[in-house]
């Protein structure tokens, strides 16, 4: 019988199960080989719900999780694929997705991806037209049918997370965002991997306190000293492995046996702390060649399950100094009561720009408000008239260019993200929460340049509003507004704040 990772899922009995699979640069051959044997294994096995195939991890080439995926479907295993936005436009996701549905591949794991490795040439483009949260709103349209009348697609999406932030801006983001993912149609997420059972602890409890609760897997991964040197230098957007740790799996692989009978252990406990705290499941990554370690850790996991309390303490590993939601409960290690909020300062200069720009915005771009109608009166004028159209971009370029890196995208999305430009101060313009890919408040591309989602964040909770970085949902840039004046396109409502958002096929039925 095929395994069914969405039933299994909403099994309220079923600890599910995922094991990743990494495609190779080769079309066919011995990676290829080694893929489909473990997926077979797998399948045979029993206990995995699905297998999930990265979509070019790293930004780098490599085969397609879409063919792998409709093979091993037909081997009567369940796929969940990796669906990055960085590669392809909102039209080729748009033509991907249909693919899969064709395919029979529903489970799609939605995420704004690594930012561009090197290809053929060198370093690729990167397209970012989507994130992560416009990608699941796409999805769920399509879902609903609004792509070909009648006849839903059936996608069953989830999303990523990554609790393991050491900042307060970085931390609450990713949940902010987190809770736009779900409201966009997200039905379940998996966890970037991390050893610290607190902030594993944490997502459970800010799930529940901020009603998203959705199933959700944690990452595992069978560490081996070069994976837990790669984690722990950082070079893996999101993914945290502590010194503390490194430094012990280095001794255990001093003898090889001895250090995959610990990894074998570690990932096993891990599994049942996590099913202890609240977990739907686990998602199992770092196994390449052979499905026997998977296999000891399932075998593992049913000895020791009543055991899971004992070995919390040892997944103890906070950051010095790092950010936590919670207050430490002093008896289990774990999370206990919100902990009392801190005060965040900016600059007197950021924060009088920060300031200046919301009362401008209050005045002159809500469509609420005193002389909202006057002003769109004025912009159909000029909107009519190429001369006056001319001298208001001028003026804007004037104000915008030195202030903010203007792009003269013609879709202003500023107000968004504190005031800073997402399409200038993001390589990947994203305008729904950061990525999960930053380390210490730093860019993943550029690490000598702050987040702008953290820059954003300061600046809203050094007036107490930090919830404002988490508002609704923003829809992607519209590309035909391209160097046209943002200002007349807002007053218009031709930008995203004044258009509805629609696919491709409402928009043939209403042009």
């Amino acid at each position: 019988m095929r395994q069914d990772l969405k039933k299994d899922m909403e099994d309220p009995e079923r600890f599910v199960i995922t094991m990743e699979l990494v495609p190779g640069e080769q079309s066919r051959g011995r990676s290829v080989d080694m893929v489909m044997n473990l997926a077979e294994k797998a399948r045979a096995d029993g206990r995995v719900s699905a297998v999930t195939i990265t979509d070019n991890p790293g930004g780098h080439p490599s085969l397609s999780p879409d063919v792998l995926g409709r093979d091993i479907v037909k081997m009567g295993m369940d796929v969940m694929v990796h669906f990055a936005c960085r590669d392809q436009n909102r039209v080729g996701m748009e033509s991907r997705a249909l693919q899969l549905g064709h395919m029979g591949i529903n489970n799609i794991l939605a995420l704004t991806g690594d930012f561009s490795g090197e290809g053929f040439g060198g370093q690729g483009a990167p397209v970012f037209d989507l994130d992560s949260v416009s990608l699941i709103h796409m999805l769920r349209m399509m879902d609903e049918g609004t792509l070909a009348l009648n006849d839903r697609e059936h996608f069953f999406v989830g999303s990523a997370v990554s609790p393991f932030k050491q900042t307060e801006a970085e931390t609450l983001c990713q949940y902010m965002k987190l809770r736009k993912k779900v409201q966009a149609g997200a039905r379940f997420a998996i966890t970037q991997v991390g050893y610290d059972v607190r902030k594993f602890h944490e997502l459970m409890c800010i799930q529940r306190d901020w009603g998203m609760q959705i199933p959700t897997l944690g990452s595992l991964y069978l560490l081996t000293p070069g994976a837990a040197r790669v984690m722990a230098s950082g070079k893996i957007p999101g993914a945290v492995v502590p010194k503390g740790l490194y430094t012990a799996i280095q001794k255990e692989w001093q003898d090889r046996t001895r250090g995959h009978e610990k990894g074998v252990e570690r990932a096993a406990r891990l599994a049942v702390v996590l099913k202890g705290l609240g977990y739907k499941g686990v998602h199992v990554g770092g196994i390449h060649r052979h499905f026997a370690p998977l296999a000891r850790i399932f075998d593992r996991m049913s000895e020791i399950e009543s055991r899971w309390r004992e070995f919390i303490p040892q997944f103890d590993f906070p950051h010095p100094g790092g950010f936590y939601y919670y207050q430490r409960d002093a008896q289990t290690g774990l999370c206990s009561t919100p902990a009392p909020p801190t005060p965040t300062a900016i600059s007197p200069m950021e924060k009088g720009l920060f300031q200046t720009c919301r009362f401008l915005h209050r005045l002159f771009f809500r469509h609420d408000a005193p002389f909202a109608s006057l002003y769109e009166k004025l912009c159909r004028g000029a909107e009519k008239r190429p001369l006056r159209r001319l001298l208001v971009k001028t003026m804007e370029n004037a104000v915008k260019k030195p202030l903010f890196s203007c792009q003269e995208c013609g879709d202003c999305a500023i107000q968004h993200v504190g005031y800073f430009c997402p399409e200038s101060q993001c390589p990947k313009h994203t305008r729904n929460g950061p990525c999960g890919g930053s380390l210490n408040g730093m860019c993943e591309v550029h690490p000598d340049t702050r987040c702008v989602w953290v820059r954003a964040y300061r600046r809203w909770a050094s007036v107490h509003q930090n919830e404002q970085v988490g508002g609704d949902f923003v829809p992607p840039r519209n590309w035909a507004l391209s160097r046209s004046c943002s200002w007349i396109n807002f007053h218009l409502r031709k930008d995203h704040q004044g258009a509805p958002l629609m696919n491709s096929a409402q928009r043939k039925q209403n042009p």
